[in-house]
């Protein structure tokens, strides 16, 4: 609108813009008309179509499907005289839910870049893709291109060039999606059902055959070679070695091939079907249009049942394989972990801690606790008198030490991945330069004591300069995370456990940390990031103090009291004789009682000393 139009009043502008809009005579104009629209009908036009096909499972079974789609499009190509057929592209047993692995497809957009191909033909929306992205994006694509191609969906009857097709595509691409996400969620109902009553899926496994039933019935000569690689493992071997060596013997993989690797060693090793367990979903699918697997940890229920088949090794090996694997990750090599408890004295229910072992769960430690006490027995009971003393100290409380900053005081801090004395325990602990690590999760104790470079369990705890003696980090990655699980501990916060001294007449010293009353030091990050929820009654910890960077917590009980009752605290440490060279004995668990390595070693050498042709033959 003109600075002149704007004087003039409404009913003139709008008279105005009606003059305008009347247009000229047609007369006065040349009309070039557009080329006529694609007609995939039409006998005149020459084309080169495309079929695509697909089936969403490998089964035989569905190979019939398969072939009858491809004959069908044969025979609709060749109905239309001017219809070329370039190719038919054909994934079997692929998802339409996701382009991964479909190469059949990916050939077939390629070949529309490259100028090959002028229709598309398939069955319907569902056959091209159930995920609305995907084929919302590819059927655009391929309209966009000069000349466009089009995509013709017999089921629907419709062409992706015509005006219509994106309000159709739209409604029939989400109703299709929708379709394999009920899909989707019914087959897992299914699975979830099969598995509550036992009837677990049996995939190919090296070392079995499949019977007409399905069951895992064993394949010896397979077999000798698992129990080979079990009892090399057990022996000392490394993943690395036993896959040099397999390849050298020229046994072939469980896929054909000649070459192991370390990796599909340790894959078979893991496998608890072995040991004639099984264990059911191990793995579960997050998003229902990606089909991208992740490792299930309590995301969705698992089912377990022992000696559901015949086994190949036993389980207390297959345990123990377990245990040197883990291992192996901290530099642990052949080393096969055990438990030892202590069952007599004050350090009665203490199991040795190796920093440097992995594999124990929080229920080992717990079992081989307990197994140092009776059933009648009652850890941690208060006393309702006392008997020892004059005076009645009923109701009276030992303030905590948490809230006394002393000089003398004696702490450990803990993470997620270190543990780190202060420099008060070494000097109660007159400097030795090793110490022993035990835990009672039973009472909820932590204690150390004075140990030998020579014993396995024993842990370097001191760093030695010029200017003195200072604690070092002791790193635990493989057992702190055992400690945080017993004490349902938050592995981004650290713990700060307050010790008690102690000395038997021949002056050892312990050291006694009580694990059920820690100071928790948050990072100042999380404080900022949830002051409200810090502040909630229900919140388990309240910040006290705060430095620069974390800030230190207690548990909301502690708001209500000073400390323990007189005769509870005096329970929480130790009592009777401390018999610091004690070593306990081994706990018996479950993978205790492994092959003898006599028998391990004649078996290697048995099984290596066949000819070639009696290990694995095609």
């Amino acid at each position: 609108m003109t600075d002149k139009d704007k004087n003039l009043s409404k009913t003139e502008q709008k008279e105005k813009i009606r003059n305008r809009y009347k247009g000229v005579d047609s007369s006065e104009l040349e009309v070039i008309p557009a080329l006529p629209k694609t007609d995939i009908y039409s006998s005149d036009r020459e084309m080169r179509v495309a079929v695509y096909a697909r089936v969403s499972t490998g089964d035989p079974r569905q190979t019939s499907s398969y072939e009858l789609q491809k004959n069908h499009y044969q025979d609709f190509v060749n109905f239309h005289k001017n219809w070329h057929l370039v190719a038919i592209y054909a994934d079997e047993g692929i998802s339409g839910t996701s382009l991964l692995h479909r190469d059949e497809f990916m050939r077939m957009i390629d070949d529309c870049e490259k100028g090959k191909i002028d229709l598309i033909v398939t069955k319907s929306i569902s056959r091209f893709a159930r995920n609305q992205l995907d084929f919302g994006n590819y059927v655009r694509k391929l309209k966009k291109r000069d000349p466009p191609i089009g995509v013709f969906f017999e089921s629907e009857g419709i062409n992706s060039l015509e005006p219509a097709f994106e309000m159709t595509m739209s409604i029939i691409s989400v109703l299709a999606q929708e379709e394999s996400h009920i899909k989707s969620e019914v087959m897992n109902t299914s699975v979830e059902m099969r598995f509550k009553r036992g009837i677990f899926l049996t995939p190919e496994l090296f070392g079995y055959d499949l019977d007409e039933d399905g069951n895992l019935v064993i394949n010896k000569k397979e077999a000798e070679i698992v129990k080979l690689m079990f009892f090399m493992y057990l022996y000392g071997y490394s993943s690395k070695e036993i896959a040099e060596i397999l390849t050298k013997a020229g046994i072939k993989t469980p896929k054909g091939n000649t070459i192991w690797s370390a990796g599909s060693v340790i894959g078979i090793l893991r496998n608890e079907r072995h040991c004639g367990d099984i264990t059911a979903r191990k793995t579960w699918t997050p998003d229902y249009l990606d089909h991208r697997s992740r490792k299930n940890r309590q995301d969705r229920n698992q089912y377990k049942r022992k000696d559901h088949h015949e086994a190949i090794v036993s389980r207390d090996d297959f345990l123990a394989v377990q245990k040197l694997i883990d291992n192996a990750k901290y530099g642990n090599k052949g080393i096969l972990p055990e438990l030892r408890v202590i069952t007599d004295g004050a350090f009665r229910g203490f199991v040795t801690v190796h920093c440097k072992w992995a594999g124990f769960k929080a229920e080992d430690y717990m079992r081989a606790s307990e197994s140092a006490y009776s059933n009648s027995e009652k850890i941690n009971k208060e006393k309702s008198d006392n008997t020892e003393s004059s005076f009645d100290l009923r109701g009276y409380e030992i303030a905590r030490s948490q809230f006394f900053d002393v000089p003398e005081k004696l702490t450990v801090i803990m993470s997620v991945s270190h543990i780190m004395f202060n420099t008060n325990c070494m000097k109660k602990m007159d400097n030795i330069p090793y110490i022993e690590m035990l835990i009672n999760p039973v009472r909820g104790l932590l204690a150390i004591r004075g140990s030998d470079k020579t014993i396995k369990n024993s842990i370097s705890w001191i760093t030695v300069s010029k200017r003195g003696n200072s604690p070092k980090y002791i790193g635990g990655k493989a057992f702190l995370k055992t400690i945080f699980e017993i004490f349902s501990w938050n592995i981004e916060y650290k713990y700060r456990l307050s010790g008690v001294i102690m000395k038997n007449e021949n002056n050892e010293s312990a050291i006694i940390f009580n694990l059920r009353e820690p100071e928790v030091l948050i990072p100042a990050d999380i404080i900022n990031e949830n002051k409200n929820s810090l502040n909630d009654s229900e919140t388990y910890i309240n910040p006290v103090c705060s430095t620069s960077k974390s800030v230190y917590a207690y548990p909301k009980e502690w708001t209500n009291g000073f400390g323990n009752e007189y005769y509870s605290h005096s329970k929480v440490y130790l009592s009777g004789d401390v018999y610091l060279n004690d070593k306990g004995k081994t706990f018996i668990s479950e993978q205790a009682y492994t092959t003898d390595k006599s028998i391990i070693k004649e078996t290697i050498e048995s099984i290596l000393s066949l000819p070639r042709e009696n290990k694995n033959e095609e």
